[in-house]
């Protein structure tokens, strides 16, 4: 694997605090990297040093001769008197990009819906931020910087992402750095994990669920220091290993390991007492839909614009649903008929006569009028407990904690706040008022995967109805039990969940659900047929009784091969962790030792696999 860019002994610090100290890592050919950290722990600054569009304090960062990179940050630089057509593809004429199957294909990815010939300053944010994504990945690099790539983006388009980064480049080539909260996308495109803590910069192998198993493992060994932490991480392990069958294709003794750590790790969630509680709280009547049709207003001379038609729909105590659904087809609208925020058109809502229902906004408007307050006088007056499912009742002061508040942040004032510290004390002050019926419209914006599953651990203990919306595939599937499409004005169950529902839009909606229009100037071209998903399951073709047992030896002696791998790299990290980081030539000689042992691992799980396969 050839070497595409380097950092040596990177150090970055603001006047108040070091961000970055002492950091030494590598990009080579074939990484496809995921940043991990909490808010403020310096993943987009790791990025910025790394794409060289910031400076360190010291260190340095050196590229191979020719290495061509490609960054998106979280700063809007667009120029605003140009047209969406010459922002992506400049001035090349239409014949020379419209012959370009990857061309086409980020274009009917990120820009079908999006006027061809509009001026970037009428473009809404979410467009905005598709046209720079689409910019930079018309573009040829060796190296892509992604930094929350997935904003504005619906689950649709953050699927074709993921689709289009993994067959981007061909073979073991091209390096990709990504930071997202998405933790489904981390581990769709990630085959190395980079958490960002404490001035450091960790690595792991693997995506997300391989990275939650190896920090469970670090946080058992480190012990008593992290243990909250840690509880949150097994949790989240158990539901990866539980909940989501596509993560159970791992390597046969990665499967045994976790299975010891969550031998004792009850379900996420206890439906029994769940809906006990539900059901006190709320009756039998929660909130019914009963033909409605609502359409908004029409102008004087036209008709009025139909966006739900004859929907029938039962909301039960304790159920838990999440809502997909394409952007404008009425998924808001749906919630606000739930809410009572707004009236049918024609049919019924009828609602329990004990229903007290909130609504986590995405415009934190819970906290306009606390802007001066400081947060332990916006939680004053709630002298309340919050008793969860299995009884326990916590404080106000134990929740603010539980979501990641210190003491320092009690005295500070509500305007001063982080994006992500104001998104979870509003989801605070929503759960201190008490609701039976809670509604979340994109609560993951601004969080770090730390603080989301944080967030999904409150919800587990939460007694009541729960109403999700959102592009967050991975908080879909893990807070929520079924989930529900609106497509073509009704509303639809998803036995299969995201899978059908992503099933349901490749085939044009099985609702008369319609595809996004093309570009009001020039139509973009369809995208060329991908390639077949390498993951996808092919036929295995039937073993003689010889050939049999060969491949069993051949497994039984990879898994030991494996297993033995997996001490040297354990032994890695440990003596990397003890070595003096002063010593740079020492931690590059171990980052070289561990980079080759995971190359073998890779090769050996492979193997592993495709004899599993062959095996049934």
């Amino acid at each position: 694997m050839a070497h595409l860019l380097g950092a040596e002994a990177l150090r970055l610090a603001y006047p108040n605090r070091v961000v970055l100290d002492g950091v030494t890592l590598g990009l080579t050919d074939g990484m496809r990297v995921g940043v991990v950290g909490r808010n403020g722990d310096g993943k987009s600054t790791l990025m910025a040093l790394l794409a060289g569009t910031l400076t360190p304090d010291s260190g340095r960062v050196t590229r191979r001769r020719g290495t061509r990179v490609g960054i998106l940050d979280q700063t809007d630089s667009l120029e605003e008197d140009a047209t969406v057509a010459g922002t992506i593809v400049g001035d090349a004429p239409e014949h020379t990009w419209a012959g370009d199957a990857r061309i086409r294909d980020v274009l009917a990815g990120l820009a079908s819906d999006i006027p061809w010939d509009q001026r970037v300053r009428d473009l809404s944010g979410g467009q905005r931020r598709r046209v720079a994504l689409a910019a930079l990945l018309v573009g040829e690099h060796d190296v892509l910087f992604l930094d929350e790539p997935t904003n504005h983006l619906d689950l649709e388009g953050i699927t074709w992402l993921a689709t289009h980064l993994r067959s981007r480049w061909p073979g073991a080539s091209g390096a990709l750095v990504v930071v997202t909260h998405d933790r489904w996308f981390l581990d769709e495109v990630s085959t190395t994990t980079w958490e960002v803590h404490d001035g450091v910069v960790e690595p792991f192998e693997g995506g997300y669920a391989a990275y939650v198993l190896q920090r469970v493992e670090r946080d058992r060994i480190a012990a008593a220091a992290e243990s909250r932490r840690a509880n949150l991480m097994r949790k989240e392990l158990a539901w990866l290993r539980r909940g989501a069958p596509a993560r159970t294709a791992k390597p046969k003794f990665r499967i045994e390991a976790a299975n010891r750590l969550i031998a004792d790790e009850p379900p996420p969630r206890d439906s029994v007492s769940l809906t006990r509680m539900a059901t006190a709280r709320l009756g039998r009547d929660v909130v019914e839909l009963r033909d409605v049709s609502f359409a908004y207003p029409a102008e004087p001379g036209t008709a009025g614009t139909p966006v739900l038609t004859d929907v029938t729909w039962h909301l039960g105590p304790g159920d838990r649903i999440g809502i997909l659904g394409p952007n404008g087809a009425g998924k808001s609208t749906l919630l606000a008929l739930v809410t009572g925020a707004a009236e049918p058109t024609s049919g019924r809502v009828k609602r329990g006569v004990t229903v007290r229902v909130a609504h986590l906004s995405q415009d934190l408007q819970e906290l306009s009028a606390h802007e001066s307050e400081r947060v332990s006088d916006v939680v004053a007056p709630y002298r309340t407990t919050y008793t969860t499912a299995g009884g326990a009742e916590l404080t106000p002061g134990q929740l603010l904690e539980s979501l990641g508040f210190t003491n320092a942040h009690l005295a500070t004032p509500v305007r001063d706040l982080s994006g992500g510290q104001r998104r979870r004390l509003q989801l605070l002050l929503v759960l201190l008022a008490e609701p039976n019926v809670l509604v979340l419209d994109e609560p993951t914006n601004d969080m770090d995967t730390d603080m989301l599953a944080a967030m999904e651990d409150l919800l587990d203990g939460w007694a009541g109805t729960l109403l999700v919306v959102s592009h967050d595939r991975y908080l879909l599937e893990r807070a929520t039990d079924t989930q529900y499409a609106v497509l073509g004005g009704a509303v639809r169950h998803l036995p299969g969940g995201v899978d059908e529902y992503l099933d349901l839009r490749r085939a044009g909606g099985a609702m008369g659900d319609s595809a996004r229009p093309a570009p009001s100037a020039t139509p973009v071209p369809a995208p060329a047929a991908s390639a077949p998903d390498p993951a996808a399951p092919t036929q295995a073709p039937a073993l003689g009784g010889a050939e049999e047992r060969a491949a069993r030896k051949e497994l039984a002696a990879l898994e030991r091969r494996l297993a033995a791998h997996a001490e040297r790299t354990a032994s890695l990290h440990a003596e990397m962790a003890a070595h003096d980081p002063t010593d740079f030539a020492g931690l590059t000689a171990l980052t070289e030792r561990l980079r080759e042992t995971t190359a073998e691992v890779d090769q050996l799980e492979a193997r592993w696999l495709e004899l599993a396969e062959l095996l049934g």
